[in-house]
């Protein structure tokens, strides 16, 4: 940690900045506020750090780091290792067990979180089917009453044909 020493006021300003700044508040410039309103010296860092995020590391990178520490022959190998890939000892224990198990086959890692039921995504695609045939079973119906509609027309208009055709002369 670094002490910094602020220069001190002249007199006559000390005197009637504690007044005068504590009485005009934010309206002040710096220099004429009270000690404890001055801003702090530049030397202070007061940039933002990212905040760190958590690493995720694929089955790929995680049968790569079983490998490699499965060579290692040397003491402190393996912590090197590990140091060097941002990994701790318990999570290449875990791993380890994975690997041996043949969960890290994949190349994707696992998604967390429940399992898709392959039921459930059936019954969908059957409710959107039958929702779709109940909708064209319905535009069948109307086309239909529409084709019968036209037939009883023609067929009046042909009885009415001949009634002109004799009127005419």
């Amino acid at each position: 940690m670094k002490i910094t020493k602020q220069p001190k006021a002249p007199m006559h300003v000390a005197r009637n900045s504690a007044d005068a700044g504590a009485s005009q508040g934010a309206r002040r410039a710096t220099e004429d506020a009270p000690a404890s309103a001055r801003p702090l010296s530049p030397s202070i860092d007061s940039e933002v750090v990212a905040v760190a995020k958590r690493r995720r590391f694929t089955n790929a990178d995680k049968r790569r780091i079983v490998l490699a520490a499965a060579a290692c022959t040397k003491p402190g190998e393996i912590g090197a290792l590990m140091r060097r890939e941002g990994a701790y000892s318990s999570s290449l224990a875990t791993w380890r067990r994975q690997f041996a198990a043949g969960e890290l086959s994949g190349t994707a890692s696992k998604k967390r979180g429940p399992t898709a039921d392959p039921a459930r995504a059936e019954r969908l695609q059957l409710a959107l089917v039958t929702r779709e045939r109940d909708r064209l079973r319905v535009q069948l119906s109307n086309a239909q009453l529409v084709i019968e509609v036209q037939k009883k027309v023609a067929a009046l208009l042909e009885q009415l044909e001949p009634a002109t055709k004799f009127a005419s002369p």
